[in-house]
């Protein structure tokens, strides 16, 4: 599934998948929403960020994890 908001450049964060337009990468997102932060907090740290930028994260990771094995131990 093509994601228009987020790009993997490997001149941008090493490659890592970003927002698309900044230097803000998926796994940020993820992580301050995983340690209890709000979309409101993220984009007050972010202001660059949109409230469709985060759901395009969320999205992004869905999908990225859809595809692969994942094995718990």
């Amino acid at each position: 599934m093509p994601h228009e908001r987020i790009e993997i450049n490997p001149e941008i964060m090493g490659g890592k998948p970003v927002v698309r337009g900044t230097r803000v990468p998926v796994e940020l997102i993820l992580r301050k929403l995983g340690a209890g932060l709000s979309a409101a907090d993220i984009l007050a740290d972010h202001p660059r960020l949109t409230q469709d930028d985060i759901l395009a994260a969320q999205a992004f990771a869905a999908d990225y994890l859809a595809d692969e094995d994942v094995i718990y131990g």
